[in-house]
């Protein structure tokens, strides 16, 4: 047999002692002779006669019954051999030629008879014996069975070995997680617990000490009172009963009991009269309490907050949206239309609406801005002129976290309070507890507080901005 680029050729072996394949080939030549030369009864009869060696051939695997050649049978290392006897199997017969169907053809993917394979329409196709073609699919078939015996063995093994583990692992680390957890917030527990009563303390003694106060105030007072209140009785008493002779005579006495009145002095009112507002306060408690109320916030953000338009300085330009400033170069800056409302010499801008009531917070977003102030003022803070009184955070108006190239600090009433930053955050928020007469400003990737403070506000207030370099945008 031969092969050529894959393909199989069918050979017939004759039954005497001469090489088949020779036999054939001479076969081959002679049919081929006499086809071209015009004798077809000749021609035919060779090829009828090769077909019939070939048929031969193909059912009995040999050419001589006695040969020494032997087709072994069954499974040898690890291979399926195909030299079995293919007339023992019933594989029907060809339609067209009425032979069996022994050969497979890869061209066509079906099973032919060898006449078919050459001189029918599989002629020069791929072919391949029956046995051989089924000792390949039984190899893969091996080869498939092992594979899926080993994935088997793998499932089995994670089944009863991994899975087996993870749930044993799962209820240890379920359970270290649940004291993992309790005993972290029985420790915050605990600590809010000790501020809390730390914090009580100091309050109750913030009280008893203006209570204190009050109370010595209130002595020395009341005791000042009775002193004027006899000196002008006294007083009246002479003016009224005293004959003039005596009257006349009596200057030093009066004067004497009028340096004695003007000596009691006027009733002040001082801070030390009233409870300091700081003794309530703690990092810890402000930390804890703005990180719930950020993570906890609902419907407090005002989602409607934009950039007033009227109040827009011509040192910026704003967004259609109305929510984003961006500073202008000189060449680029236009004369808008008169508004008593807008800023003529600052870079400012207010928001709306105005907040008087609730839990409110924004973000805004600075991006690379070098130089900004984000906060809140009151509307009564001037609009004109490039004095402090319309600066943010340089009058009693306003409120603001000032940035100005590296340097991070909180402004009010033209003092600075430096706010130290491990690194510039791109966003800056604001938390506004009206009812807590607190503002705060946070981190908002982190909700670190970045400065705090308590002013009993008494009027609305509003959202305020300025920007000297580059842009910045109200967050939704």
């Amino acid at each position: 047999m031969s092969a050529e680029s894959g393909s199989c050729e069918l050979t017939a072996v004759s039954l005497g002692d001469s090489d088949p394949e020779l036999e054939l080939e001479n076969c081959d030549r002679s049919v081929s002779h006499h086809l071209a030369n015009g004798n077809s009864d000749t021609g035919n009869l060779l090829l009828e006669s090769r077909l019939n060696k070939n048929v031969q051939f193909l059912a009995n695997g040999s050419t001589d019954a006695n040969s020494k050649t032997e087709a072994p049978l069954g499974f040898k290392a690890g291979s399926i051999d195909y030299g079995t006897d293919c007339s023992s199997v019933e594989m029907g017969l060809c339609v067209e030629h009425e032979s069996e169907l022994n050969w497979y053809c890869s061209s066509e993917g079906k099973l032919i008879c060898s006449h078919c394979a050459i001189v029918g329409s599989c002629q020069g196709h791929t072919v391949t014996p029956i046995a051989k073609k089924a000792a390949n699919v039984r190899n893969q078939l091996v080869d498939v069975c092992e594979k899926i015996q080993l994935q088997a063995l793998r499932i089995e093994r994670f089944v009863n070995q991994t899975l087996a583990a993870k749930e044993r692992a799962l209820q240890t680390e379920a359970s270290r997680a649940r004291e993992r957890v309790v005993a972290r917030v029985s420790r915050v527990r605990e600590a809010l617990e000790e501020e809390e009563q730390r914090l009580l303390e100091e309050v109750q003694r913030e009280e008893e000490r203006v209570q204190q106060c009050l109370l010595t105030q209130r002595a020395h007072w009341t005791q000042a009172l009775e002193a004027l209140t006899h000196t002008r009785t006294s007083l009246v008493h002479t003016l009224t009963h005293m004959q003039d002779a005596q009257l006349a005579v009596s200057d030093q006495e009066i004067s004497d009991r009028v340096e004695e009145a003007e000596g009691v002095g006027e009733p002040r009112d001082s801070e030390q009269l009233s409870l300091d507002p700081g003794c309530s306060d703690s990092g810890l408690l402000l930390g804890l309490w703005s990180s719930t109320v950020l993570l906890g916030l609902s419907g407090g953000s005002p989602d409607c907050l934009r950039f007033d338009e009227r109040t827009v300085s011509p040192l910026l330009s704003l967004s259609d949206d109305q929510r984003t400033l961006t500073f202008l170069p000189k060449r680029a800056r236009r004369s808008p239309p008169y508004d008593p409302a807008r800023f003529d010499s600052w870079p400012n801008a207010m928001c709306l609406p105005a907040l008087s009531s609730g839990t409110h917070s924004w973000v805004v977003e600075v991006g690379q801005s070098v130089a900004f102030k984000v906060g809140v003022c009151y509307a009564s803070v001037e609009r004109k002129g490039a004095s402090n009184e319309s600066r943010l955070g340089y009058n009693a108006h306003s409120w603001v976290l000032s940035h100005y190239e590296n340097d991070f600090s909180f402004c009010h009433a033209g003092r600075h309070f430096p706010v130290p930053l491990l690194r510039r955050p791109s966003q800056i928020g604001v938390l506004l507890d009206w009812p807590g007469h607190t503002l705060l400003f946070f981190d908002p990737e982190s909700n670190a507080v970045l400065h705090a403070i308590r002013h009993p506000f008494s009027a609305p207030l509003l959202p305020a901005c300025a920007v000297a370099d580059h842009s910045i945008t109200l967050m939704r």
